[in-house]
């Protein structure tokens, strides 16, 4: 049609102007502005009639050439494959093992152990509190206790033999008893004067220097972090909560590191948050080399859904008609580039990117068509068009 066109051109320009190109060269060698602005118009006219003759003859063409009227279509294959959906979500990289640790006895921080970027083991000293004479407070208290349990045996022993009254072991054993509880007492006080490591980990800042007054809930004595046991916590949206559940496939995304880590679902919710409708999750998150920081942003993706034999096609072709049902034109009665376009109606799924998932109305080989799928009609003859790939020329 284009070939035809061009030549329909080329042949009423050289009817138009074959025998005047004498003329028009010497009318623009004359300079004669008026003389050229009247050539032009005369040209001008001639352009619209020869405009005018090819709408004509094409309106012509296309009505006597029933191949004009068929729609040039491309066509992709329904093809089963896997298919995961991930919900996509953001979260917070935290520890449940970074804490501030705070003394239990009030005094002077008499020593400090450690440095920032130490690692300790649990039940580590780390610091000293000075006890302000309990330590010899427990040793007078000690010689009383051993006086009192020496007393208690022989009583003990006179008693065993009979000798005695009943009444003075009795005094002695209580006394005795007494004397280990002050004893035991005295010693968890002055336990509480050494501040030791709750977990494993690494201290992470020295905030009261050695010589400080320090006293119990006021006063920060150091934080120690575990990297080893990271997780990220998120909101997931209460119409998940069938879907998302404990060990499940997780690929978490750290954009600052520039890693990916697949990890799983390690806890989820059972209360609904009445404020945003949303149950928690906790991810555990491997963080062999410590790169991993707590508070670090993390993206989530879940996958809440899987089908191994799903049948994908762009959203882009997928068409709905007045009663709500989507529908799609694959060929039928193939017959090299000429085929029918029917209309199937179809059920779909779940979305991932620009895809959908065919629940029904596809099977696996039907050929679907993908560009002109918005002009052609149920029942139409269609051509096929068949895209060259990168190699052909």
């Amino acid at each position: 049609m284009r070939k035809l066109t061009t030549i329909l051109i080329a042949s009423l320009l050289l009817v138009a102007c074959g025998n005047k190109n004498e003329s028009i060269d010497s009318i623009l060698e004359s300079g004669n502005l008026e003389q050229i602005r009247q050539k032009k118009a005369d040209l001008d006219v001639k352009k619209q009639e020869i405009l005018t003759q090819l709408d004509l003859v094409e309106a012509k063409i296309k009505e006597l050439d029933p191949q004009e009227k068929i729609p040039l279509i491309t066509t992709l294959k329904a093809e089963q494959k896997a298919f995961t959906h991930y919900v996509e979500l953001q979260g917070s990289v935290n520890t449940k093992q970074n804490l501030v640790i705070f003394p239990e006895y009030s005094g002077v921080l008499s020593k400090v152990y450690v440095k920032e970027g130490q690692k300790v083991s649990k039940g580590q000293t780390l610091a000293k509190i000075d006890d302000g004479g309990l330590s010899q407070q427990l040793a007078q208290l000690q010689i009383q206790a051993d006086l009192a349990k020496t007393t208690y045996e022989r009583q003990k022993r006179l008693w065993d033999q009979k000798i005695g009254s009943e009444i003075q072991y009795l005094q002695a054993k209580s006394s005795y008893e007494a004397q280990q509880r002050a004893v035991n007492q005295l010693q968890q006080q002055i336990g509480k004067t050494v501040v030791r490591a709750p977990f494993s980990g690494t201290i992470d800042d020295v905030i009261t220097e050695q010589g400080s007054v320090v006293a119990p809930g006021q006063s920060q004595l150091f934080r120690i972090v575990n990297l080893q046991n990271m997780y990220i916590e998120t909101d997931v949206p209460e119409s998940y909560i069938s879907n998302v559940t404990p060990g499940k496939e997780v690929k978490v995304e750290l954009p600052i590191l520039g890693k990916t880590i697949d990890a799983t679902v390690r806890q989820a919710g059972s209360f609904i948050n009445p404020a945003n409708r949303t149950f928690k999750i906790e991810v555990a998150v491997p963080n062999k080399d410590n790169a991993i920081k707590p508070n670090l942003t993390a993206k989530l993706k879940i996958n809440d859904y899987t089908n191994k034999e799903a049948i994908l096609i762009p959203q882009s072709i997928i068409s709905e008609n007045a009663e709500g049902d989507q529908y799609v034109y694959i060929i039928t009665d193939r017959n090299q580039k000429k085929a029918k376009a029917k209309r199937v109606i179809i059920k779909t799924g779940k979305t991932q990117g620009d895809y959908i998932e065919v629940l029904s109305g596809l099977k696996n080989g039907d050929e679907i068509i993908e560009e002109g799928a918005r002009s052609v009609k149920d029942g139409q003859e269609v051509k096929i068009l068949v895209i060259p790939t990168t190699n052909e020329k």
